[in-house]
């Protein structure tokens, strides 16, 4: 009497209602076969050739008894709370998953998923995990994403940890992972470590690709100042008295012009002690590497550097820095020319070309 009592006590929720609704649209002349224990003792009825064909590992469970000719057909699901083990099974018979749920059991569900091999509701609990990172939740969405083989949320949780490291050090879960899991600590200071040499790296190419443009930019209003003039400076064989108004890249251009009177004035060139015409000097020879019209080219020198670099091998810095100048100004020509397509594309169309339409 004892134990039918106990086993009466357990069975108070053979008849889930948030079961039962999915039961009745899904399979409505069949009963259920197979009952899924929780930790709390609840029992969820449930139907095997529904649970086997989402999940292969219930599946194997359910088949397991057959092949020993058992005739109990229970399947527990221990270790989470009986509420998130309703929410699996009604997302085993429906595929669906509320919010609410989300928001409460996303933690469960997600482990479930990956126990059981249930790949939507895994990616549908990667995502919205990944949504709802907190500095408090973190660390265990971290671990569990890392025991799930969850790379999309363990990344992103790692550059959480790694980017309020301060805030984070504070919270329970990582005391818990100092005590317990040495291991992901390390892998978390790893990634902060690389994370820190990345953005270096980041910085330090973007300052390099800074200068590149710079230099690819002073190229241009070099050929510009010697071929057409511009403002103070110009070609040998133009007018000086003769008015220019300032170009595009004036800003560029203002320097290098006066870089330029400074060049044709200075004293201490001769000797090589000025930096300002060394610069100069650099400028003219860089100019030189990436012209393709040496013999018509205007800009002072140019043929002379080509001839010299012809009988003289360059040093491989600066053939890589000439590599590096002639991409910045192709990637410069490609962005000019999509923004003038852009522009060209916002143009409204005027009175004369509304009248080339015949209604």
């Amino acid at each position: 009497m004892e134990d039918s009592h106990n086993q009466t006590a357990i069975s108070v929720d053979v008849h889930d209602p948030a079961i039962t609704t999915f039961t009745k649209q899904t399979v409505p002349d069949s009963e259920p076969d197979v009952q899924i224990l929780t930790s709390g003792g609840r029992r969820i009825p449930a139907h095997a050739s529904i649970l086997g064909s989402v999940s292969p590992v219930l599946e194997s469970i359910i088949d397991r008894p057959r092949k020993h000719r058992s005739s109990e057909k229970l399947i527990p699901i221990l270790g989470v709370p009986c509420d998130a083990v309703s929410s699996f099974v009604e997302f085993l018979y429906s595929s669906r998953c509320t919010e609410e749920h989300m928001e409460k059991y996303g933690i469960p569900l997600l482990a479930l998923s990956h126990v059981y091999l249930v790949p939507q509701l895994k990616q549908r609990c990667t995502k919205a995990l990944g949504e709802r990172l907190t500095i408090e939740n973190v660390v265990d969405v971290l671990q569990l994403a890392r025991l799930c083989d969850a790379p999309d949320l363990y990344l992103k949780s790692m550059k959480l940890v790694s980017s309020r490291f301060k805030a984070v050090e504070y919270t329970e879960g990582w005391k818990f992972l100092q005590d317990n899991d040495p291991w992901l600590e390390l892998q978390i200071l790893q990634f902060m470590d690389e994370d820190e040499s990345r953005k270096k790296r980041t910085r330090r190419q973007r300052e390099e690709q800074s200068l590149y443009m710079q230099l690819s930019e002073a190229m241009e209003c070099l050929e510009h100042i010697c071929t057409e003039g511009c403002t103070s400076v110009g070609p040998h064989d133009m007018e000086p008295c003769k008015k220019r108004a300032p170009c595009s890249q004036y800003s560029t251009c203002q320097g290098l012009q006066l870089l330029i009177k400074h060049f044709a004035v200075c004293k201490k060139r001769v000797n090589g002690g000025c930096l300002r015409c060394k610069r100069m000097w650099q400028l003219l020879r860089l100019h030189s590497s990436i012209c393709d019209h040496p013999d018509s080219c205007k800009v002072p020198l140019c043929r002379q550097f080509k001839l010299r670099a012809h009988q003289e091998k360059e040093d491989a810095r600066w053939r890589l820095l000439v590599r590096k100048v002639v991409s910045a100004k192709a990637i410069s020509s490609l962005s000019r020319q999509k923004r003038k397509r852009k522009d060209e594309s916002k143009v409204p169309m005027n009175n004369q070309g509304m009248r080339s339409f015949r209604l």
